[in-house]
């Protein structure tokens, strides 16, 4: 049975329409990544792209045991990736702001599984992709408003272990 080993809370302010979850070991750079997906990834770091309207975004970072139970809740996008953690110790990074080490504890370094989910606020009007070669305007389903705290969005990104480093 997958139990919740830690979570943490924070806000975000992405910076070029993208936010990441990074391993602290390894040296960031921008990876060469298919734009039309949400999440840009390489080992020791995954991105999310988020629409040019928003300005600041709630985070929810949760370490689990085994995979999650699947979330009852609506959301305006969600992706899986799996990625390499050499270190194990993880920040919060935006390419303007630098990294906020997470006090998020890990079981281990190792290959890890994220699902990221997000939604947008409602009360903020319409967002539109950033996918590279989309202009759309993204599906806002209600719900999960009180995660919000005045933010653009909210994003829940639930980890854990697949194989041992």
């Amino acid at each position: 049975m997958s139990r919740l080993l830690d979570g943490f809370e924070t806000t975000v302010s992405p910076s070029y329409r993208i936010f990441g979850l990074v391993d602290t070991s390894v040296d960031t750079y921008s990876p060469h990544a298919d734009r039309t997906k949400w999440l840009l990834s390489a080992p020791g770091m995954v991105y999310l792209q988020v629409p040019p309207q928003v300005i600041r975004a709630s985070v929810r970072l949760e370490s689990w045991s085994t995979a999650p139970p699947a979330s009852d809740a609506s959301w305006s996008g969600a992706q899986d990736v799996e990625v390499e953690l050499p270190g194990g110790e993880l920040a919060l990074e935006t390419i303007d702001g630098g990294q906020q080490e997470i006090p998020l504890v890990l079981p281990s370094s190792g290959v890890y599984r994220m699902r990221w989910q997000w939604i947008f606020n409602r009360e903020r009007g319409e967002f539109t992709s950033p996918l590279a070669g989309i202009r759309e305007p993204l599906p806002m389903p209600p719900g999960l408003e009180e995660k919000m705290d005045g933010t653009d969005q909210y994003c829940l990104i639930q980890i854990w272990r697949t194989a041992a480093g």
